[in-house]
């Protein structure tokens, strides 16, 4: 389990998890973007989709980390690549600050299962998210969002949601 740290622009993390689910499940669940609020608790709803994930496809959540307001997020694929069981996406508040983040889900196998590792970068482009959301941000994700996300997507694995 990684901290994240601060590069003096973005704060970047990562965290894994072992899973004794086979990888291809463990990354359909993962990219499943209707199930994200059944193991992200942060994520409440899924306002839009696409049909299909490709790459520039987009989508947006309804996002409320636990003691913060809640926001709109936007995301768009960058990367999807099922063979590999890579996954990455850039997401921002769908407002008007450029704000973003630049997410990597990747997927491994292990003898027991398989491995997800999930990695990001905070990009703070404005005052406040430099000095007051970004840190704030990037210790719950270290502290609680991912760790929590982990652990339920080792439940829903482990009972075959």
């Amino acid at each position: 389990m990684a901290a994240p740290r601060n590069s003096g622009k973005w704060l970047t993390g990562a965290l894994s998890a072992s899973f004794r689910a086979p990888p291809d499940d463990v990354f359909a669940l993962v990219t499943d973007l209707d199930r994200l609020p059944e193991w992200n608790r942060a994520v409440t709803k899924v306002l839009d989709r696409p049909a299909a994930l490709a790459p520039g496809a987009e989508w947006v959540v309804k996002v409320r980390p636990a003691g913060l307001p809640s926001w709109r997020s936007r995301s768009w694929l960058e990367e999807l690549d099922p063979q590999r069981r890579v996954f990455r996406h850039r997401s921002k508040a769908d407002d008007k600050n450029p704000s973003h983040a630049e997410w990597l889900w990747q997927v491994d196998e292990e003898p027991e299962g398989s491995r997800l590792t999930v990695s990001w970068e905070l990009h703070p482009m404005t005052a406040g998210r430099k000095f007051l959301a970004a840190p704030l941000r990037g210790r719950m994700l270290v502290t609680t969002e991912v760790p929590d996300s982990l652990a339920a997507l080792a439940r829903m694995l482990a009972s075959g949601e």
